[in-house]
């Protein structure tokens, strides 16, 4: 984790997004103790090294772009969502976006971190 480039990327934000953005922070932390976090693509990127790397190994990520944050699963269409929270169309990804801090502390959003950590690939895949 290079500190200096999270502690940039957070204040860079406006505050209303800032705040969003550090509840899902707080959420993935609890959910994933053991995730490396990084910027990555412009947000905040989480993994676990020993399924695999930033890619294969991806968790979540944490976006906010033009005031929007999302909570993005580049691996989503492989999760469950019995809630029907995740959007999107791509192949793989889906993310939800999350309004305010209160909406990202939903058990929900704690749910599909955690299914998103314990994903896993067939060998060679």
């Amino acid at each position: 984790m290079n500190a200096d480039e999270i502690r940039t990327f957070l204040e860079s934000l406006e505050p209303e997004p800032r705040e969003i953005v550090l509840a899902l922070r707080g959420i993935v932390r609890r959910a994933v103790p053991d995730a490396e976090e990084t910027i990555l693509w412009g947000g905040l990127s989480y993994h676990t090294p020993w399924i695999g790397g930033r890619v294969k190994g991806a968790i979540c990520q944490i976006s906010a772009k033009r005031g929007d944050v999302r909570l993005e699963f580049i691996h989503g269409i492989r999760l469950t969502d019995p809630a029907g929270l995740l959007r999107g169309d791509r192949v793989s990804k889906r993310y939800v976006p999350i309004r305010s801090a209160a909406e990202a502390g939903r058990p929900e959003i704690a749910q599909l971190i955690l299914e998103a950590s314990t994903v896993e690939f067939p060998p060679g895949k």
